[in-house]
């Protein structure tokens, strides 16, 4: 069975509260890493990771770990203030190992555990910008498979965008940026067939940046290591064989919210890439629409879409 990683930001509690949370979850153990950054094992998928989503505060404090490290004492003072206010202005994120598709109903029960103890999303203050991530496994990481999956991405964007129901704070922070349009149209183009080697290049030429919906990066280092490292030299990538998918909401402060929605037009996507007919379908539109001159200004390619998804009931 294919696994999938998760990713949720969180506000509104501090970091040991939401650790205990995930560790009653888990039935695991506690492992300190840092100040910022615990450890939870315990689940035969691999340890879940709890942790301050500010690399600079998570540095001091692996630094506090290190009887060798010195701090200046404007880096403790701001290390402190920024401690103080971590729980409102600095998310937790907890990030799962990956795991089975079919256990991700394990992920809603513990969004249920945090929310019951006071833990909220993006709507609950304004200055909450916080996000869930997906990391999908792929089924395999021919060029061919690749594409699919790109191109069907590519052509539901602004469904996906219209289904997230991006948050005011997400918008005012650029939540972030879109493929570049040369990018795109190039992609969907149905004569479009590179081999693994182009795809990626071609991608690196117009994407040098983590900064997208769905990042390729971690795939394609995962893939070719040194073909990637020669564009980006960014530490925060790391190989993995999964897309890197970035929503922009956590809605863990509402009632009855969890990964469903989410999943579900996820597998929109799934579908797309599994049946190559209606996905070529898809891109010949999408092309037309591309292609006219005022095509994005006088129609709503996020509801001219739609003839191509599957009804919510088959997914």
């Amino acid at each position: 069975m294919r696994r999938v990683g998760v990713e949720l930001e969180l506000g509104g509690l501090e970091l040991e509260t939401v650790a205990q949370v995930v560790k009653g979850h888990v039935g695991g153990r506690l492992q300190e890493k840092g100040r910022y950054e615990v450890k939870v094992s315990g689940d035969e998928a691999g340890p879940w990771s709890v942790e301050l989503d500010f690399a600079w505060l998570k540095e001091l404090g692996q630094r506090h770990r290190d009887p060798n490290a010195f701090l200046t004492p404007l880096a403790d003072a701001g290390e402190r203030a920024l401690r103080s206010a971590s729980k409102w202005l600095i998310p937790v994120e907890v990030v799962s190992p990956p795991l089975p598709m079919d256990r991700l109903g394990e992920v809603d029960a513990l969004i249920e555990k945090l929310r019951n103890v006071g833990a909220e999303g993006t709507d609950e203050a304004l200055f909450n910008a916080f996000g869930l991530q997906l990391n999908p496994e792929m089924p395999a990481t021919d060029a061919g498979t690749l594409l699919f999956y790109l191109q069907a991405f590519l052509c539901i964007s602004d469904w996906l965008q219209w289904r997230a129901e991006v948050d005011l704070t997400r918008q005012l922070t650029f939540f972030v940026d879109p493929f570049p349009k040369e990018y795109v149209r190039r992609v969907v183009d149905c004569s479009y067939r590179p081999d693994l080697s182009t795809l990626i290049d071609d991608y690196l030429d117009a994407n040098p940046t983590r900064n997208r919906a769905l990042d390729c990066l971690p795939l394609f280092l995962h893939l070719d290591e040194q073909r990637v490292r020669a564009v980006v030299d960014d530490p925060r990538v790391k190989p993995r064989p999964t897309l890197h998918y970035r929503l922009p909401n956590s809605e863990i402060g509402s009632p009855g919210w969890g990964l469903g929605k989410v999943w579900t037009d996820w597998l929109q996507l799934e579908y797309l890439a599994a049946e190559p007919d209606r996905l070529r379908s898809l891109c010949g539109s999408y092309v037309e629409f591309l292609d006219r001159p005022l095509g994005g200004l006088l129609e709503n390619w996020a509801e001219k879409v739609k003839p191509w998804l599957k009804p919510t009931e088959d997914l």
